[in-house]
């Protein structure tokens, strides 16, 4: 009977198809407009990293910042590799949305990908395009069901805009996945990855946890709801927003006094200690 290291002796890899693996990463961020106005309180956008592709194919197309896997490095490497690559942009962290696998998605041939979301913060920002990017720049983000229960998804820098239409399918497990009607520019299945993303972002913030990773060490509970309530396009009443947020953070005895406002407590995410529940 055969040994294993015989069998490997003899197992010819190039035996068999094979894909290429690539990763895609959709980098969102949260900044305040008006900073200037002291009056009143910013408004927050919601923004996603995208490059300007430099080469064929979809030449000086938006897409996600991303690339091929390389030998000796997990995914999850190539990733955090290509976007500070393309962007010189590093997330501190990344979460899987899915594998994009659809045998078209890349006229280049058969191509996996591998897509994350990540949450910047906008201190950490100095993004410029680079390697085989001639731009990145960030696109403020709107994403919503249409009348004819369709999904719209906007993106837009400048005089730049770019508007996808999708459609909303649901793949087992009760998950959801996105059929491009129209990609709007953006280059390859982007589109699609960037619904999903979204998709996944927003369910993630309903419990709270997602949303730290956008702010500072110490922020104010405005700063703590106006975040939550850019991701999930919702309104909430602060006080209910406060009863809500309770259990998951804890006050400093440190204030933001800024010229115009009355001083604002600064809190922190509530530690959880080992063993609690």
């Amino acid at each position: 009977m055969q040994s294993e290291k015989e069998f490997l002796k003899g197992y010819k890899l190039s035996d068999y198809e094979r894909p290429s693996v690539t990763a895609d990463v959709a980098a969102f961020m949260i900044s305040p407009q008006d900073k200037e106005n002291y009056r009143r309180n910013p408004e927050n956008k919601l923004l996603l990293l995208l490059v300007k592709r430099g080469g064929h194919p979809f030449k000086d197309c938006w897409a996600l910042p991303g690339g091929f896997l390389q030998k000796g490095e997990t995914i999850e490497q190539c990733a955090l590799r290509e976007i500070k690559e393309e962007t010189n942009v590093l997330p501190a962290s990344l979460m899987p949305v899915g594998v994009f696998s659809e045998p078209d998605r890349d006229p280049r041939g058969w191509i996996i990908s591998n897509a994350y979301v990540s949450i910047i913060s906008e201190e950490s920002v100095r993004q410029v395009g680079m390697d085989d990017a001639s731009d990145a720049q960030w696109f403020s983000v709107s994403f919503d069901r249409s009348g004819n229960g369709s999904y719209r998804l906007s993106l837009e820098y400048e005089d730049v805009r770019l508007c996808a239409v999708l459609a909303e399918e649901k793949t087992s497990f009760g998950k959801t996945a996105f059929r491009i009607s129209d990609s709007g520019g953006l280059a390859f299945d982007h589109a699609a990855i960037i619904a999903q993303a979204l998709t996944a972002l927003r369910n993630e913030a309903k419990n709270f946890d997602t949303i730290f990773d956008f702010l500072p060490e110490r922020f104010t509970l405005t700063a703590l709801q106006k975040v939550q309530e850019t991701i999930m396009n919702v309104s909430v009443l602060p006080a209910n927003f406060r009863r809500m947020v309770s259990s998951y953070v804890e006050e400093t005895d440190d204030y933001v006094r800024g010229e115009g406002h009355r001083p604002a407590r600064l809190y922190t995410r509530k530690t959880i200690k080992e063993g609690s529940t």
